[in-house]
């Protein structure tokens, strides 16, 4: 029952949204679509505002992180620990609400709260949060941003993030290495601030993307003493085995969290490349790009990366 409440409440959440920008833009219609995409994005960073002062915990990352798998993994956690419903995900306090000692997990790509506060130097709305930031490799990131962008993106994302317009003709390698809202330089950016904000956070936790892949233990167990979750090893190998690849992989095929929406369902079956779960391979930008395209990549960005993510 408690379940089907919870359900019920984040179709409303979610509905809810959809009308507010229905009316947004109804009420600029004939306005240009510049000042509406910025109108829209400030709307936006008041939701995502609301929910950051509401928050336990924030786990920040750019899009194409990692952020689905992490998710399903601490989900799961939280379902073995409390005995909460199968195939139940994390969405920001539903969790919480079956069970108080559940904290409330805020996850966000950070993307419109700069908008609504107007402050797009600092971060300062988190200073007083736990904070995790989930980092990747930017060029892994922006390789799966273009897929992303080819094959999944919501119409409504693509200009308000700044991609490129849909059915544009670029090659990945000009997607990457240009200036839209995919690229790896819109990802070293945002890190980047990321890096030079980090000590005015309270309290702040770094976990990279490639540490959880190759010592997944050990990096859970990590960001559960962060989160003060009191975990035990049963539970902690309940959620590394269940977010596993290849099981995350077939879950996503049978679309066993339906429930949440999109985030784990391919938009085409018959299409690898348009699945949430891709590939998760580290530092599997090189197989798309030639010797010396790599060396540009690679160039580009221990020009711009802040040292602290280690990737130059």
């Amino acid at each position: 029952m408690k379940l089907a409440v919870q359900n019920l409440r984040q179709a409303l959440q979610t509905a809810r949204k959809k009308v507010s920008r229905r009316i947004l833009h109804w009420r600029m219609r004939g306005e240009s679509e510049a000042d509406i995409l910025i109108a829209e994005r400030k709307l936006r960073g008041v939701e995502q505002f609301d929910k950051l002062q509401k928050a336990d915990i924030v786990v920040v990352s750019f899009g194409k992180s990692g952020r689905t798998w992490l998710r399903v993994m601490i989900s799961h956690l939280f379902r073995v620990m409390y005995k909460l419903p199968e195939n139940a995900i994390l969405g920001f306090d539903n969790f919480h609400n079956l069970n108080r000692a559940v904290p409330k997990i805020f996850f966000t790509h950070d993307n419109y709260i700069k908008d609504y506060t107007g402050d797009h130097s600092s971060k300062q709305p988190f200073y007083n949060k736990r904070v995790v930031l989930l980092a990747r490799d930017p060029r892994d990131v922006a390789v799966s941003q273009f897929f992303q962008w080819k094959f999944r993106i919501k119409p409504t994302k693509v200009a308000i993030n700044n991609y490129p317009p849909m059915g544009t003709d670029i090659s990945l390698f000009d997607f990457i290495t240009s200036d839209n809202g995919g690229s790896m330089h819109a990802v070293c950016d945002y890190l980047n601030l990321w890096a030079a904000e980090a000590d005015k956070v309270e309290n702040f936790h770094l976990l990279r993307y490639e540490d959880l892949r190759s010592d997944p233990h050990g990096e859970l167990r990590r960001l559960l003493d962060f989160m003060q979750v009191d975990a035990s090893d049963e539970h902690l190998n309940a959620a590394v085995e269940y977010s596993a690849y290849e099981n995350m992989k077939k879950m996503e095929s049978k679309q066993q969290f339906r429930l949440a929406g999109g985030r784990m369902m391919p938009r085409d079956k018959n299409n690898p490349n348009s699945y949430k779960v891709r590939r998760a391979k580290v530092g599997g930008y090189r197989d798309y790009f030639t010797d010396e395209e790599v060396a540009a990549i690679d160039a580009q960005l221990a020009q711009t990366l802040d040292p602290m993510f280690q990737y130059r």
